[in-house]
């Protein structure tokens, strides 16, 4: 599991403690075993807490809760991941102004407006 899921997982059952596993794969977009794998790897890491409760249609159902260790952890993550995409957007900005600049030597793109 990638930090961005990881991410993700937490930030989502911390909003939505009592959500399904069904609920979480459609906010998270992955399929619903993945989801189930991703929410026991948090238990297991001891980052998430899953406690039962009762829902009115009589099914047992989860609460899933943080634990102050999981909530470092996201911090954690959100640190990295933050880090990562400041990097890829500083590369993509200087792959945009090199082609730009291209562009405009070749007389593809007006030099004062940078507009084709």
């Amino acid at each position: 599991m990638n930090d961005e899921l990881q991410y993700n997982v937490l930030k989502h059952l911390q909003a939505n403690p009592q959500a399904s596993q069904r609920e979480l794969a459609r906010a998270l977009g992955i399929s619903l075993g993945r989801t189930n794998h991703c929410v026991r790897a948090v238990i297991e890491r001891g980052w998430v807490k899953a406690q039962n409760f009762r829902r009115s249609n009589n099914k047992l159902a989860y609460a899933y809760l943080l634990t102050p260790e999981g909530i470092e952890q996201k911090a954690r993550i959100l640190a990295r991941f933050l880090k990562r995409k400041e990097a890829e957007y500083l590369a993509l900005q200087a792959e945009l102004e090199q082609l730009t600049a291209e562009a405009k030597a070749e007389g593809l793109l007006d030099p004062e407006t940078a507009k084709p």
